[in-house]
């Protein structure tokens, strides 16, 4: 007699038993690494791997409970935790208990945004939640929209497969300071070569745009940036589009990091200009505390979205849609799509703006607290004082090799997860701070622990 076929997530009592399972190896598996990262290396953490693994596709399963438990556990023991204070190398935040819950519910219900009738509600609530987010960004504009993304590197393709469905063959203008998947961007969808602007200083400078344009041949879509990936930078971006329209160009403003600054009536007008971009990528999964992936694209003009317009019969037949079923497809590349909506928008009602405008806050008070700690330190030194949450430091004296192999050095015993940047000519230790927890006694660990690991 066969057995029965294992129970589906619709079910909630399996389903919260197996949650508890889950829950209580991930527990023992941060008891077990101790710290922000698992020491020993890549080579020790394969090698846990391999050993809790075994065979990976045995003839025989373990059963439900053990498998879970093994492989989840070893997958927290050699994680880098986000969640700790002294893991701060990337824009890789530690997200809200209340978002990991509700992506719970999103897999455990599994719609799929491509039709209607597999996703009744979510496309729904979809809606309702990008049209706000959407008048964020535009507040003046009449229907801006946007579309849900796994991030800024969609967000930013689909910014210039607009621009080239408006345009033809676009070229594409960035500051040397821009995120890399823009250029990536443009060779995907073989549009002229790039033309890359000098950044000497950080920021895309408005002179600096102004001579790229001139006598630039064919229509252009400037890229600016609204927090750049090394240190958290934020471009002029009212000048930059004073230039755009003098020169007949479009803006594209890749706020991936910094677009959720505009939560905190604080820090918000570090945004002013925002809204004189045509498109505008927000990553939510970064400064919104959300599991990955979520991102947007704002559009301020919701005609530019026409170009996404495609049918498949047995998703969006006319007649259905002629019906008043909605249309899908054109919402994203992508065909099968998870309702990463959920997440955010249970984020949105239970914190609001004021709730996350105030983690906004907290993270951007705590940079400015490390680069007090920082200037203070008779072994260290600082790049700037910080516009967002980044921070740049280097051990005063050290060349470019001996702080590459600090960071590295840190990474392989477990101690911390700083990243690295390159700014005037030298190599920095990058603390990127996305956790509204941390303390200011988390941060004095820090600077004195790269201080204290500096090679004498």
């Amino acid at each position: 007699m066969r057995a029965a076929p294992p129970p589906l997530a619709s079910a909630p009592t399996p389903l919260s038993r197996l949650l508890g399972i889950a829950l209580d190896a991930l527990r023992e598996g941060a008891e077990v690494r101790g710290g922000p990262l698992p020491a020993g290396g890549p080579r020790a953490v394969a090698e846990r791997v391999r050993a809790a693994v075994g065979e990976a596709l045995p003839d025989t399963g373990t059963g439900a409970g053990e498998a879970l438990r093994t492989l989840v556990r070893v997958l927290a023991e050699g994680a880098a935790d986000p969640a700790h204070p002294l893991c701060a190398a990337h824009l890789h935040t530690p997200p809200l208990a209340l978002a990991a819950a509700a992506d719970l519910a999103a897999s455990a219900l599994n719609p799929s945004l491509d039709s209607w009738d597999q996703a009744p509600a979510a496309s729904a609530l979809e809606a309702e939640v990008t049209t706000a987010l959407a008048a964020e960004v535009f507040p003046a504009a009449d229907r801006p929209d946007a579309l849900v993304t796994t991030g800024g590197t969609e967000s930013n393709q689909l910014a210039l497969l607009l621009a080239r469905e408006r345009h033809g063959a676009v070229r594409l203008v960035a500051g040397a300071n821009a995120h890399h998947s823009l250029r990536r961007a443009a060779w995907l969808l073989g549009l002229p070569e790039p033309i890359t602007v000098p950044t000497p200083g950080g920021v895309l400078e408005p002179a600096a745009l102004t001579e790229a344009l001139t006598g630039c041949p064919g229509p252009v879509l400037v890229a600016a940036t609204a927090g750049t990936t090394d240190e958290g930078l934020i471009d002029p971006l009212p000048a930059l589009a004073d230039v755009c329209a003098a020169h007949g160009a479009d803006l594209h403003v890749d706020a991936a990091y910094g677009g959720p600054v505009l939560f905190s009536r604080t820090h918000r007008h570090l945004l002013a200009g925002l809204d004189r971009a045509r498109t505008v990528t927000v990553d939510l999964h970064k400064l919104g505390w959300q599991p990955a992936a979520a991102g947007l694209l704002a559009v301020r003009d919701p005609a530019d979205l026409t170009a996404l317009g495609h049918t498949a019969d047995y998703l969006n037949a006319g007649d259905d849609t002629d019906s008043g079923l909605p249309d899908l497809l054109g919402r994203s590349l992508r065909t099968t799509r998870r309702p990463d909506v959920l997440k955010a928008a249970v984020t949105l009602r239970a914190l609001g703006r004021a709730g996350l405008g105030d983690l906004v806050d907290r993270c951007v008070e705590q940079a400015k607290h490390l680069a007090d700690l920082v200037e203070k330190a008779p072994g260290l030194d600082l790049r700037a004082r910080p516009v967002l949450t980044t921070v740049l430091l280097r051990p005063t004296g050290a060349d470019d090799t001996a702080v590459a192999g600090l960071r590295r050095t840190l990474l392989t015993e477990g101690r911390a997860v700083l990243g690295r940047a390159t700014a005037d000519g030298r190599l920095w230790l990058k603390a990127t701070l996305l956790n509204p927890h941390t303390t200011p006694d988390d941060l004095a660990r820090l600077v004195a622990l790269v201080e204290g690991s500096t090679p004498r």
